[in-house]
């Protein structure tokens, strides 16, 4: 994930009136795991998956195995989890999951 895409989806969230997000939120007490934005009372987590289209580490298979055992594991632990590309927070399509989301009332 590149720090500018979280950093511009912040900014979205904030004019939106969408709550802060905790950025690089470590959730697993054992594992240094973290999740790129995340709302840990609402137990939403955003994840930014750079590389789809540069062959990079979440699609090749050792970072894709270790991303499903990450993403499992936020599963396992209650978490709601969204997974965007970069091309959605450039487009919005981002911002107005996450309003979805929250819209719905969470879980």
């Amino acid at each position: 994930m590149t720090p500018d895409f979280a950093e511009g989806l912040a900014i979205m969230l904030k004019l939106a009136g969408i709550a802060e997000p905790v950025r690089e939120h470590k959730f697993h007490p054992k594992r240094k795991w973290r999740i790129d934005l995340a709302w840990p009372e609402e137990k939403l987590a955003v994840e930014i998956e750079g590389g789809v289209w540069s062959k990079g580490r979440h699609i090749r298979p050792k970072g894709f195995l270790g991303d499903l055992e990450k993403y499992n594991t936020l599963t396992i632990l209650g978490w709601a989890l969204l997974r965007i590309t970069p091309q959605q927070v450039r487009t919005g399509e981002a911002l107005t999951l996450i309003e979805e989301w929250f819209g719905r009332g969470g879980k």
